[in-house]
């Protein structure tokens, strides 16, 4: 949470604000209530060429996201992964 005013913003794990300033205990209402569970969901790489990717968080801090190619659990795919800079950058969203 950011303070901003007599309220706190709620920010999410990637760094996106997902709330206005709210009071202290909606604001802790809401980060419980959002949890962690939109990690685990798929999102769309744009990559430099302009082609999307389906893609895979492995890993969030405020150093930086990294992302794997989907392989959708196949054990004998090759691993090709992204680096990509915190907070959440514009090529990098949720899968519609």
């Amino acid at each position: 949470m950011r303070p901003e005013g007599d309220g706190f913003v709620v920010i999410d794990l990637l760094g996106r604000e997902i709330s206005d300033p709210l009071d202290w205990f909606a604001a802790e209402e809401l980060l419980e209530e959002t949890g962690l569970r939109y990690l685990a969901e798929p999102f769309q790489l744009e990559r430099a060429d302009g082609s999307p990717l389906r893609v895979r968080l492995t890993e969030v801090s405020t150093r930086r996201i990294r992302v794997k190619k989907d392989d959708y659990g196949d054990i004998t795919a090759s691993l090709v992964e992204y680096e990509l800079p915190w907070p959440l950058p514009a090529e990098l969203r949720p899968l519609a």
